[in-house]
């Protein structure tokens, strides 16, 4: 299958939100596979993202009126449209990131699944809810849910479809406008995405995509939306905090991760090593879940070592677009530079390269071999370092004990994949980890795909949760409704205050004998 064609992107680059988009300065897309331009896209300014803010404020007010089963009728058939035309998705997902078919496919079928998912609990999930009063048959007491206002969302590069709309799926559901950043290297994976939004019937101004650079566009989305949900590195997460700190806006994020992966010596080494290239290398290990060190018990560290070795060695790596590859390309320049300034590092400071271990020019300019290292020094930059790439470190360890503690001394606290002899010892140990999404015999997906169950970071892997319903209620702002009803606080009209003032606490100390108090 070719790349998209140019009347594709000529389509698609009319649904930016830049008044006189064809006059703009532009920058160029490639084709990751092979370095060629694909199209351009018009930059962006902070005035086009200002703009985006007010038109999505308007068209907002008459969204938040509509009931929340109206817009689930939207994303129902949003969710059909992406699986109908998952084929052009993945195409344009393949072309503007280098990344295997299989891991362009997790994509779509990741957009469809959450689009169902708060499609089918938003009604529920935001409907008023009765509960406890101050008081029983005094006080009635529901709270409601407000959408926050408009929504300003930035993306990365690396799952440039499902980490663009999926959030915005969520805020939209949940009665908000999204302006949304997409990653330069990767805008019309987002545009993509949102034309079929607008084909489901979604309000153009509802969801308005502005390219441009985070350092313009990112800022004018903080400094000017109600709420701001961002992926990406931790170091730009913190900067972004600060700044809606200081104008007092909710603020959520993905950040980074250096993912460990625990195999105790009763563990199936045969499973865990299929398991290992799933949790490793897909998307070339650019992923903020993906596992980039391993700790294994010391009486299987070898054999597992070797036999993880061999499978990397046997991966298939190489660009195109059909199914069938294993690994395809890295992103950018910088990606490569990073990747082999870690390996390189290591190996110098008295690593073991088990595996790969080389940038590939042969198969195209942004190629490195899935990478497997041993004997790697704490001083080495990869030790501690997110790497953000196909490279990962087996560290042999005398006990589980040990294990759990090595994988807990990070700053790091996104994901972690634990493999032992029995379901339930797994369980045991996720339990003692410091992370947001623990998978136990898998390496990311099943928590990840679990839409019903909160995915984020601890420590500086991430604030706030997406997914689930602590993921939809997130953009809204509960408002507590409280109704005094037959007399109020002050007590029945001609009752001395100073016997109503005895009365009170012998009445709030009776009530722990009621059901639920």
């Amino acid at each position: 299958m070719p790349a998209p064609s140019a009347a594709t992107f000529d389509r698609l680059r009319r649904l930016v939100a830049i008044d006189d988009a064809d006059s703009r300065p532009t920058r160029s897309v490639v084709e990751v596979f092979t370095g060629r331009q694909l199209a351009t896209i018009p930059v962006g300014t902070a005035a086009d993202a200002v703009a985006a803010v007010e038109r999505a404020r308007v068209a907002q007010r008459e969204w938040a009126k509509r009931p929340v089963s109206e817009r689930a009728e939207i994303f129902h058939r949003y969710r059909d449209l992406v699986l109908d035309n998952r084929d052009a998705l993945i195409d344009m997902a393949q072309a503007e990131t280098g990344k295997s078919r299989v891991s362009a496919q997790e994509e779509v079928l990741d957009i469809s699944m959450t689009a169902r998912y708060y499609a089918r609990i938003a009604k529920k999930a935001l409907e008023p809810s009765r509960v406890q009063g101050m008081l029983p048959l005094l006080t009635k007491t529901v709270v409601r849910y407000q959408a926050k206002g408009v929504v300003g969302v930035i993306s990365p590069w690396n799952y440039p479809m499902t980490l663009a709309v999926s959030d915005g799926i969520a805020a939209l559901m949940a009665g908000n406008a999204v302006v949304l950043k997409p990653d330069s290297q990767t805008p019309y994976c987002a545009l993509a995405c949102v034309e079929l939004m607008y084909r489901a019937g979604l309000p153009r101004d509802l969801f308005a995509v502005v390219p441009g650079p985070g350092s313009v566009v990112g800022t004018a989305l903080v400094e000017n939306t109600d709420y701001l949900m961002f992926t990406g590195s931790s170091a730009t997460g913190a900067l972004l905090a600060e700044q809606a700190g200081r104008r007092l806006i909710g603020f959520s994020a993905e950040l980074g991760g250096k993912n460990p992966m625990i195999v105790t010596k009763g563990a199936n080494l045969r499973e865990v090593t299929d398991a290992a290239v799933r949790a490793c290398y897909s998307n070339s290990g650019q992923l903020c879940i993906s596992i980039e060190r391993i700790y294994v018990e010391r009486p299987v560290a070898t054999q597992f070592t070797r036999m993880l070795g061999e499978r990397v060695k046997k991966m298939t790596v190489a660009p195109g677009y059909e199914f069938g590859v294993e690994m395809g390309s890295l992103i950018s320049e910088d990606q490569l530079e990073t990747i082999s300034g870690h390996v390189d590092d290591a190996v110098v400071k008295g690593a073991t390269v088990v595996a790969g271990g080389k940038p590939r020019p042969d198969l195209g300019p942004l190629f490195y071999e899935p990478t497997l290292l041993t004997d790697v020094p704490e001083d080495a930059e990869v030790y501690r370092n997110e790497t953000f790439g196909p490279v990962v470190s087996v560290y042999p360890v005398d006990s589980v004990d040990e294990a759990i503690a090595q994988a807990n001394d990070t700053e790091y606290g996104l994901n972690a994949s634990v493999w032992a002899g029995s379901k339930d010892e797994g369980e045991a140990i996720a339990a003692k980890i410091h992370a947001g999404t623990v998978n136990v015999d898998e390496g990311y997906a099943p928590a990840w795909g679990s839409t019903g169950a909160p995915m984020g970071g601890m420590g500086v892997s991430g604030v706030g949760r997406r997914h689930g319903v602590e993921g939809l209620r997130k953009y809204t702002e509960p408002q507590t409704i409280a109704v005094t009803r037959i007399l109020n606080l002050g007590g029945p009209r001609g009752l001395p205050p100073k016997i109503w003032a005895k009365i009170m606490p012998r009445f709030v100390s009776a009530m722990k004998y009621l059901p639920g108090r």
